[in-house]
């Protein structure tokens, strides 16, 4: 698997640039990876090798008042841990790299899209384009309930956990042994 360079990587998440989205990647600095979830969840986090980010609030008045937002950091690091942890759920690649394309769509559904299959091979090849700067060994998780692992993507998402203060969130997390991405996405 190769791993992608600048201008594909700003190619693969300007597909996010339509939708309420914040798409980022930090270096991995905790081996409890959430921990480094909340760094990304804070609107002024950069991505750590200085690529291309989408981030719908950025400097919005909203994230202005809180940093965070529109996330909710329930209570300190170590507690936020834990309830984030028991809200998502690892799924693998194949089905990450459906819940890449369908957090690109609208309303978070493709059954919606109704030129979905034209565009479907180049939204596949964009999520392949970020699912390569996680190498082999990575781990994927999604906060669509606990059947995520097994769940088509390509269908409506009906159930997720919710992260923030919108009324619909619905994020993958990305996690390798030197980076954490996120990409997620409201309606």
């Amino acid at each position: 698997m190769l791993e992608p360079d600048e201008r594909s990587w700003a190619e693969a998440i300007g597909m996010y640039e339509r939708r309420a989205t914040i798409a980022k990647v930090t270096s991995r600095d905790y081996r409890n990876w959430v921990l480094d979830l909340r760094t990304l969840m804070h609107g002024g986090t950069r991505d750590v090798r200085g690529w291309r980010t989408v981030d719908r609030w950025y400097g919005e008045l909203d994230r202005l008042e809180e940093p965070s937002y529109p996330f909710v950091m329930p209570g300190e690091p170590v507690g936020q841990a834990n309830v984030w942890k028991s809200r998502l759920s690892q799924i693998p690649r194949r089905q990450a790299e459906r819940f890449l394309v369908a957090l690109s769509t609208p309303w978070i559904d493709v059954t919606k899209e109704p030129d979905f299959e034209e565009r479907r091979e180049g939204l596949e090849t964009k999520a392949r384009v970020i699912l390569s700067r996680f190498p082999e060994g990575s781990h994927f998780f999604a906060n669509t309930g606990h059947d995520s692992a097994t769940r088509d993507y390509y269908q409506r998402v009906s159930g997720w956990n919710p992260f923030s203060v919108r009324t619909f969130d619905f994020g993958l997390v990305l996690v390798s042994e030197t980076e954490v991405g996120m990409v997620w996405s409201f309606r």
